[in-house]
């Protein structure tokens, strides 16, 4: 048997047989799966930790292969085992600059990376690509009803096999196998170790009221306890670094300013022919909707009217424009953005963990109405709440020795115990350069005796 080995730094050697080698390397050679090459998989979190360059390429790659390696553990068909390795390998198409981060360009992030996915998937979706793909895989067709299934399970919907779309997207999936050993081994941290080969190992097909679902027999439930809190830890000190949350809202509050801008002020004139000031303009009068949610037909609308645009972009536009803006020097926002991330001038962070959030909004409110000359960039909140483990709305399934299916909260006494519990990250971002301010410092002192 011929195998087609992909050397990685997280899996060691990943072999593929020279048929599933074929099933997915139209996909991996075709420009929009080649552009995660340039997108990195945590945004602006190498400027925290150095060695966190790698891409959503890389994360895509190691996505295929675990799920590849739990279709092969709980005894797939071949052809099921094809549409895993595919809806893996495809799941993180739809990224833009920066991976999240660039979502937040849209107001409360109303247009997310998976509403992009699916425009992307349709230029997969064509008789010329199948009549290609099938050329390759004579024994393996792949048909507009297969690539539908595809689609849904990357797109979250119900497929015929739920088996097949807990493999795609679960609490259990792929997806967070790889991304928690992938970003903890390049950001220099072990937070997000834990047994990837005794959990496979331990993985089976469980029945449930839904019918049959991918679950953990009872020997795997220490590597799942593992599992779930190196995702909660991942998520606390990495994912949530309040570094790297303060910069790439930097990020975004220099891209929204620009595309604010970009119609009316003169000197950013050539960044309108760009395809990325394109796409900004668009954003800001999408943004700029009365609707506070817009219907899914607005959404796919703009998707549509400014998918050509999005399609081609990657960190390298961005970086490009931070260089150009921050060449100019002058008085605009962006410009200024520009100048402290070129130079990683990073804002100082106020830690305010346990803290009376409306006490501290109600402050800084008060505050900025009577210091304007701050601007929100310079000084701002930032919170994020997160969820380790719903143990209501999707729980991971164990079947025990006797063959009795249950929730893993019913295992496990510490995951029954942070069970849909809401964690909070908060911070205050302040820019260096009003760091010193005696106002500032002023201020300071106050949130710290909350």
């Amino acid at each position: 048997m011929r195998f087609h080995v992909i050397k990685d730094p997280v899996h060691g050697s990943m072999q593929f047989t020279h048929i599933e080698d074929q099933w997915v390397k139209p996909f991996i050679d075709s420009p929009h799966f080649q552009r995660l090459r340039h997108i990195k998989q945590l945004g602006m979190g190498d400027f925290v930790f150095p060695g966190a360059v790698h891409t959503r390429f890389n994360h895509s790659l190691g996505c295929c292969y675990i799920a590849c390696q739990i279709a092969q553990k709980i005894g797939l068909a071949d052809e099921e085992r094809q549409l895993v390795m595919i809806a893996g390998l495809l799941h993180d198409i739809g990224h833009g600059p920066f991976s999240h981060a660039f979502e937040g360009v849209f107001h409360q992030k109303r247009i997310r990376h998976e509403d992009w996915t699916e425009r992307f998937l349709v230029d997969y979706g064509t008789s010329a690509f199948f009549k290609e793909y099938n050329q390759r895989n004579p024994r393996y067709h792949l048909t507009e009803e297969k690539f539908r299934d595809i689609a849904n399970m990357i797109m979250h919907r119900s497929v015929r096999n739920p088996v097949l779309a807990d493999i795609v997207s679960s609490q259990m999936d792929a997806d967070r196998l790889d991304y928690l050993l992938r970003d903890s081994h390049f950001c220099g941290v072990r937070y997000g170790e834990f047994d990837l080969q005794w959990m496979l190992h331990c993985m089976t097909i469980v029945p449930s009221k839904t019918g049959e679902r991918l679950g953990i027999n009872y020997k795997g439930t220490g590597v799942v306890e593992h599992y779930l809190m190196a995702r909660r830890l991942m998520t606390r000190n990495i994912y949530q670094a309040h570094k790297k949350l303060a910069l790439e809202y930097l990020l975004v509050q220099l891209l929204s300013s620009l595309a604010e801008s970009l119609g009316s002020y003169t000197p950013y004139a050539s960044i309108r022919k760009s395809r990325l000031g394109q796409l900004l303009m668009a954003v800001n009068q999408f943004n700029q909707t009365k609707d506070a949610t817009p219907n899914e037909n607005k959404k796919q609308q703009f998707i549509e009217k400014n998918y050509s645009n999005y399609k081609e972009l990657c960190d390298d536009d961005v970086f490009l424009l931070i260089r150009y803006l921050s060449d100019r020097e002058d008085a605009h926002p962006a410009s200024k953005i520009a100048s402290r991330l070129r130079y990683r001038q990073s804002p100082k962070i106020l830690r305010l963990d346990h803290t009376d959030w409306s006490a501290v909004t109600g402050i800084l409110q008060t505050f900025k109405q009577h210091h304007k000359q701050y601007q929100d960039w310079q000084l701002t909140l930032i919170q994020t709440p997160h969820q380790a483990y719903s143990g209501e709305e999707d729980p991971i399934l164990v079947i025990n020795e006797h063959g009795i299916v249950q929730p893993l909260t019913q295992f496990s006494f510490m995951i029954n115990a942070i069970s849909d519990k809401l964690e909070h990250v908060a911070c205050l971002s302040i820019d260096k350069m009003i760091a010193e301010d005696e106002t500032i410092q002023e201020l300071i002192k106050r949130l710290q005796t909350l």
